[in-house]
């Protein structure tokens, strides 16, 4: 009779190969099935010719799956993601396009001519500095005058 050295390896050491995937996998089936999964994958291959080879390649293959099925985890797929519902998402941009009108009604002319230039078209302050016949300082300030007005407003809606 031939020695399997891939069952009496697997049979010897099975109660601590079971312990070291749940304590990765963190549930008892899961680290069943990897154990299972690893002894069935080396048993296919069939090229175990000692004792020692066996037991490191149970180790190394339950470990690997055990990274596996932990990856697995971590990866949702787009047919069971959470898509958000398209109504929810146009509730959502009317929300916040009437937050910013309102945030922004508070700011004088001028500095709702600033931050419209430089944070909706996306201007450098010189080019806005340019457009609007103003010094870069004067743009700054204006900008920064607008921002802290929008952060008071801002604070005050959501107390």
């Amino acid at each position: 009779m031939e020695t399997d050295f891939l069952t009496s390896a697997f049979m010897e050491a099975r109660g601590r190969l079971h312990g070291f995937a749940t304590r990765l996998l963190r549930d008892e089936e899961d680290a069943a099935d990897a154990l299972q999964d690893a002894y069935l994958r080396l048993r296919c291959r069939g090229d175990i010719s000692s004792d020692l080879e066996a037991r490191r390649k149970l180790a190394a293959a339950i470990r690997n799956l055990c990274i596996d099925r932990l990856r697995q985890r971590r990866t949702v797929s787009l047919d069971r993601a959470a898509l958000p519902d398209l109504a929810a998402a146009e509730d959502t941009a009317e929300d916040t396009a009437r937050l910013e009108r309102e945030l922004r009604k508070g700011l004088s002319e001028l500095q709702q001519r600033v931050l419209t230039l430089i944070v909706d078209d996306g201007l450098e302050y010189a080019e806005a500095a340019e457009r609007l016949g103003m010094s870069t300082e004067a743009v700054r300030m204006n900008m920064s005058r607008a921002r802290a007005k929008i952060r008071e407003t801002y604070k005050r809606l959501n107390r």
